[in-house]
């Protein structure tokens, strides 16, 4: 699944989206903002995988919402005005949809996203003598514990038989994932909070190795 917001001023732009979303399955929306400060809330409550980006809207415009942003989204920008066309692409935007748009243009942006992530990242595991699917999204962190690790998917955990450097050099060519510690490697979107040297997900708290803090800060933007 990939889990999106709607950033427009406009509710009428809201419910053409919404209604083309409607159509993809692994699309499902996680809230409307109708400016760039309800955006930013609805951004701090959850993880998100995609915006739908207005560009004129009250308080802030888009790109400056997008500008403030530490680790953005990938985003689609809904818009009105062709001139911002080239500024989007600046900022690496998936695409520049200019209203009103179709659905069969509304498909080809999705078709760039598609390209651009993996929306089945998924692999398997060999735990307790079967094959089990992880969706790479819901694997919080993997703790090396000598001659196996552990991985907690949804707080559940899966033990598997092989070696946490084999996850550290997967996990970052994937991308979202740190290492923290010799024996921790976190996703990103999973954190709630860091307390010293400590990060949290969900119940468990976690421990930051002194040599991995600062590379920790830099991906975090801290």
């Amino acid at each position: 699944m990939m889990n999106y917001i709607i950033i427009d001023d406009e509710p009428i732009a809201h419910r053409i989206i919404e209604g083309y979303c409607e159509k993809f399955n692994y699309l499902e929306k996680k809230g409307n903002a109708y400016d760039a400060f309800e955006a930013i809330e609805l951004m701090h409550e959850q993880s998100l995988d995609l915006i739908f980006l207005d560009i004129n809207m009250p308080k802030m415009n888009g790109f400056e919402l997008l500008r403030s942003l530490p680790k953005a989204p990938q985003v689609i920008v809904t818009s009105a005005y062709k001139e911002y066309a080239v500024e989007g692409f600046e900022l690496n935007v998936v695409d520049y949809l200019l209203k009103p748009f179709s659905f069969s243009r509304f498909m080809t942006a999705i078709n760039k996203l598609e390209k651009k992530v993996s929306l089945k990242d998924q692999f398997f595991v060999k735990s307790e003598k079967k094959l089990i699917n992880i969706d790479i999204k819901d694997l919080q962190y993997v703790e090396g514990c000598g001659n196996y690790v552990k991985l907690v998917v949804k707080d559940k955990p899966v033990i598997c038989y092989q070696k946490l450097s084999y996850y550290d050099e997967f996990l970052s060519q994937k991308g979202g994932f740190i290492r923290i510690h010799k024996s921790y490697i976190v996703n990103e979107k999973w954190i709630e909070s860091i307390e010293g040297n400590t990060i949290v997900i969900q119940k468990h708290s976690i421990p930051i190795g002194q040599k991995y803090k600062k590379q920790l800060l830099d991906q975090l933007y801290l």
